[in-house]
């Protein structure tokens, strides 16, 4: 059952409840009405407007759009609430006062590690977008539909926005993620590091990165062929890894979704024989699999997804903070340094991932935590073959108010079983982090260019 605020009443609650009971893959588009509330009771994205009861989450009021002063593309945003301290801290010693507010992975690593700690800040809906991107989720809000591909559910008569801003189920709200606005074209340049169970860091990655979503490209909606996601990655270290290079191209059929390697020992360019699920990222040195990449990404058809309902709970949020210090200062002997982190509560869907019968996973089950604002996964459980609880999974989330957008950067695992780590997405001590890009001719995202840049 959905736990709703007592704003969302009525015949949206009523429409969302037959719909769930309906069944996890329903053919089904939400009625004018209820599309209508993306403009009164909702934001324009999906989000409910009003706070709650208790005054802790506040309305949403349009978001943040204004970039702080002297702010230009492609510098280091600052926190923007510098002056704030935290309301209260939780720690292993008072976490069962605030247990209905923390994922098991959260409470997990709060028993794991008795020094792990949740600074809580007081709450920001600072999640925008553009006007075009609002119109074009009124418009999925009636037009877009799920089908049920060779590659698991997919959205279908989506484009420029959220697919379904009113979910009725689990994989609509997980393609919500995938499909989420981030901006269209942009430029990172990061690095990535193993905490080892021993608490060393050993820098695994240090990249630029290029990324294209056509699915935004605002003009091109005709031609449009189902690419949503495109990326090329050349790495600049560690030294054993320089010069290799990757591009992906990420299809709504994940059946057409294709990625190639260039690895500087063989010389050439070579297809990535399986770009998907539990296979392990050439990127992360094989740390992480694919689908934990932004905490999930991909391919559907493994799993059931069962929307669990919305709820209160404490996420990394407006986490700009993270990336001011220094590598060595930011991230601990086993966790990232709960200074430099900033939790908020906030409103997510819940959906659960259970694998499908006849299918194999190294996770045969998995529980996502969705934003409701931004449609960010800002958290994720993943439970191993012997039912353990085995990793933490994490996003942090940045307000970037001139994109306007909450931006997915920081992102990894915390591993419960043996005290491992992955980071990936810092931009600490780099001088451009998150910097918006003329739009990228799509040769660029080919094994051709993959090759001419990597051997520079």
């Amino acid at each position: 059952m959905i736990k709703s605020s007592n704003t969302l009443k009525g015949a949206l609650v009523t429409g969302v409840l037959v719909l769930l009971m309906a069944g996890n893959h329903a053919l089904a588009q939400v009625s004018a009405q209820d599309a209508a509330k993306l403009k009164t009771v909702l934001t324009p994205l999906g989000g409910e407007r009003a706070g709650n009861k208790e005054g802790t989450i506040p309305a949403w009021q349009g978001g943040l759009t204004k970039p702080a002063a002297g702010f230009k593309n492609g510098g280091r945003r600052p926190d923007l609430f510098p002056n704030e301290k935290p309301l209260f801290s939780i720690t292993s010693k008072n976490m069962e006062q605030y247990a209905d507010k923390l994922s098991d992975g959260t409470k997990a690593m709060l028993k794991k590690y008795p020094a792990y700690r949740l600074d809580v800040y007081p709450t920001h809906r600072t999640a925008a977008a553009p006007q075009w991107v609002y119109d074009n989720t009124f418009k999925n809000a009636t037009r877009a539909k799920l089908v049920e591909g060779s590659a698991g559910p997919e959205p279908s008569g989506a484009f420029g926005g959220i697919p379904f801003p009113i979910p009725s189920n689990g994989a609509e709200v997980m393609w919500n993620h995938s499909l989420h606005w981030r901006g269209a074209s942009f430029h990172w340049d990061l690095t990535g590091y193993e905490i080892t169970a021993d608490g060393k860091r050993v820098l695994v990655l240090d990249s630029t990165n290029d990324y294209q979503m056509p699915y935004y490209l605002n003009d091109a909606a005709d031609k449009f062929n189902g690419e949503y996601w495109m990326a090329r990655y050349i790495d600049n270290g560690p030294p054993i890894r320089a010069g290799e290079g990757q591009v992906g191209r990420a299809n709504i059929n994940a059946d057409k979704t294709v990625a190639w390697i260039y690895l500087t020992g063989q010389r050439r360019v070579r297809q990535t024989p399986n770009p998907c699920c539990d296979t392990p990222t050439p990127f992360s040195a094989g740390l992480s699999s694919y689908d934990e990449i932004e905490v999930f990404f991909g391919r559907m058809n493994r799993f059931d997804w069962k929307l669990i309902g919305k709820k209160e709970i404490y996420i990394p949020y407006n986490t700009n903070k993270t990336l001011e210090p220094k590598i060595n200062d930011v991230l601990g002997p086993h966790y990232l340094n709960p200074d430099y982190v900033r939790w908020e509560l906030h409103r997510v869907w819940i959906v659960e991932a259970n694998l499908r019968p006849g299918q194999r996973h190294t996770s045969p089950k998995s529980r996502y935590y969705i934003d409701e604002d931004s449609w960010i996964a800002v958290l994720g459980d993943r439970w191993d073959a012997k039912g353990q609880l085995w990793r933490s999974l994490f996003m942090l989330p940045i307000a970037a108010p001139d994109v306007p957008a909450v931006v997915n950067t920081t992102w990894g695992y915390y591993d419960l079983i043996t005290g491992r780590a992955f980071v990936d997405v810092l931009f600490n001590e780099k001088s451009e982090q998150y910097k918006i890009m003329p739009r990228y001719a799509s040769s660029i995202f080919t094994p051709e260019s993959l090759a001419g840049e990597s051997v520079r």
